[in-house]
């Protein structure tokens, strides 16, 4: 299936021919934790007080056109007649003068292992959905009663651009160099509501349910120091909001080798349809993002699980 790139609201999420084998392994599907919420820890002075470079933008024609003939509900109107996708009903926003007494800030702060602190502070924007988006990685987030939002992104530019969306077409937009991930090497998988895949990484010739098994149930902490010593697993996107948007994003270790598969259980919401999402490779500050697309069995395979390799041979994966 041929989809435009730029969905509404950056949604990202299409077909993809995979050139790439998979197979169907007759074994339970384990639960994998869903992708946590946003954090909703408190504000420092120190985070209020750093020096902010941010870009205030204005809703564009593009980010609300829709993709045509896409295959999902929860559009706000039929595709191809004025629907958008990825964009929350806008109900109970501020009006024109409200909004000019609760100014929105972004506030970016690169922190150990190339991550970047997002700190959002939206006072007139409590419990919203925010399409949060960085170097074709597209993920949704929600602000908390106050209007905060707080979360933890993996760099994969160098000069990393974060850039905020909310239901109502408005964002805000912001910058932070990442020189560290220079060092670095990620790959994610993203996908759109029940379109589910499952990451899993092997270091060192591990199997399942080994040490070196890295996966959404056993995600690992960063060691510390850049690069990271050992590979990690960021779980992204919060699975609560409306068209929910999530994904994983693998750091590999420095050292040592990593084998990495993907996933898709065959259940009842998965079985008998097409999944869609989109892998993304991060090289040295380099992105590549493919589109990725899975005819799944039919229902009566409901238990088992595809697995997905040989999905980026230029990061040298192996095929499990």
């Amino acid at each position: 299936m041929k989809m435009q790139r730029r969905l509404a609201l950056a949604v990202s999420l299409v077909a993809i021919g995979l050139g790439a084998g998979h197979l169907v392994q007759s074994r339970a599907a384990k639960p994998v934790a869903s992708a946590p919420g946003t954090d909703q820890a408190a504000l420092s002075d120190e985070a209020l007080a750093r020096p902010r470079n941010v870009e205030q933008l204005a809703a564009g024609a593009d980010d609300l056109a829709p993709a045509p003939g896409l295959p999902l509900a929860g559009l706000s109107g039929p595709v191809g007649s004025g629907g958008t996708l990825g964009a929350a009903p806008a109900t109970g926003l501020p009006d024109a003068s409200a909004a000019a007494d609760c100014p929105i800030t972004l506030d970016l702060l690169a922190d150990t292992n190339a991550m970047i602190g997002v700190t959002l502070i939206a006072p007139c924007r409590p419990d919203q959905r925010v399409m949060v988006k960085h170097a074709g990685l597209s993920v949704t987030a929600k602000t908390s009663a106050t209007g905060t939002m707080f979360l933890n992104l993996p760099a994969l530019e160098a000069d990393a651009r974060i850039e905020l969306s909310f239901g109502d077409g408005e964002k805000i937009a912001s910058r932070v160099e990442m020189p560290e991930v220079k060092a670095m090497q990620r790959f994610a998988v993203q996908w759109l509501d029940q379109d589910q895949f499952q990451l899993q990484a092997f270091e060192n010739g591990a199997d399942y349910g080994q040490a070196g098994h890295v996966s959404a149930a056993a995600p690992h902490s960063p060691a510390p120091g850049l690069p990271a010593k050992g590979g990690f697993l960021t779980l992204l996107g919060d699975a609560t909001v409306d068209l929910p948007m999530l994904g994983e994003v693998y750091t590999f270790p420095a050292n040592g080798a990593a084998e990495v598969v993907l996933e898709a259980a065959i259940t009842p919401e998965t079985c008998g349809r097409e999944l869609m999402g989109e892998t993304i490779s991060a090289t040295g500050g380099k992105v590549s993002v493919s589109e990725l697309t899975l005819a799944m069995p039919e229902c009566d395979a409901a238990g088992d699980i595809l697995v997905l390799k040989n999905l980026v041979p230029e990061m040298k994966l192996a095929a499990r």
